[in-house]
């Protein structure tokens, strides 16, 4: 029924886009000059929405329209990586601001002097996944390091993953007894009252071994439901990977995955520079992208993805 409702939706965004072309059309026949600067801009916000749905072509998997759950995780590097976590997460937080997404994090782990070690984002709204799976992951930064007293320029790396939302009993079926729950005391900043109670939950899906814990909560019980969340995430991610893995077998293509395989360079110094490695888009403005925006990042991938599938 949802992807039946989504369906609709598509088509109700062309029928709307067709109509508007031909009122479009029709004020042009007129030939009316006092008329040229409205349909002028009737026609450039037409063509507007025309490329932005042209993009959503892309939109091809199977969850592409659905909320996502953004992890970061800080590379090698102590601080330096740790930092640049921290403002990659506010990079995301800054794109889903400008887009009109609902963007929550969920945990994050401090690091020992500062930044982050790790951060996880829900983000809320229609195609989430299908805009946020460019950005899956290792991006790296070069700058001069403000934690160096001689000023070096430092390479850090940090890892994004995304995965599209999971619903229990939907797409991911946990059986109780498949489920170790397990409460501790929260680390970190928190308050007196999370360092005296066993707030924090740790859940161990024990077929597959993945481990997910959650302390950004007073309360066990909400600590609980967003582990519970992130780690229906990270099954079906599991689940999808294992068919994209059966497909690129039947396709005789290897999969390129690893830490190393950076996808994005951000660079500061000596010069101010982001480019893509998979679509060689580039920003001279890095300081806008790491605000936030993003859009042109992510359309150049998009497109990138049209064009193979061309």
């Amino acid at each position: 029924m949802r992807q039946l409702a989504g369906q609709k939706k598509v088509v109700e965004r062309w029928r709307g886009a067709e109509k508007e072309a031909a009122d479009a059309a029709e004020l042009i026949s007129l030939k009316d000059s006092s008329m040229a600067a409205e349909i002028e801009s009737e026609v450039n916000k037409l063509a507007s929405r025309l490329d932005a749905m042209e993009l959503e072509r892309a939109f091809s998997g199977d969850y592409d329209e659905r909320s996502a759950i953004l992890s970061i995780h800080a590379g090698a590097g102590g601080t330096e990586s740790q930092d640049w976590a921290q403002m990659l997460m506010r990079m995301y937080l800054r794109w889903a601001e400008r887009r009109g997404y609902k963007a929550e994090v969920l945990d994050v782990s401090p690091g020992e002097e500062a930044g982050i070690k790790s951060a996880v984002i829900d983000v809320s709204g229609d195609y989430a996944t299908g805009y946020l799976k460019s950005e899956h992951g290792v991006h790296r930064l070069v700058r001069l390091s403000p934690f160096d007293a001689d000023h070096a320029r430092h390479t850090s790396f940090a890892l994004v993953e995304v995965m599209p939302e999971a619903e229990a009993d939907v797409d991911v079926q946990i059986a109780s007894e498949d489920l170790k729950v397990e409460t501790f005391r929260s680390s970190g900043p928190g308050g007196q009252h999370m360092q005296k109670t066993s707030s924090a939950v740790r859940l161990t899906h024990l077929p597959t071994g993945l481990t997910v814990s959650c302390q950004s909560e007073r309360s066990q019980h909400q600590n609980k439901e967003i582990a519970m969340k992130i780690m229906l995430s990270r099954l079906l991610e599991v689940e999808l990977e294992k068919r994209a893995e059966a497909r690129a077998k039947i396709k005789g293509k290897r999969i390129a995955a690893g830490w190393g395989n950076q996808i994005r360079s951000y660079v500061l110094h000596p010069y101010k520079m982001v480019k893509d490695h998979r679509t060689d888009y580039q920003s001279s403005d890095a300081e806008a992208v790491l605000d936030g925006e993003l859009d042109d990042f992510i359309s150049a991938y998009l497109r990138s993805i049209l064009g193979e599938e061309g």
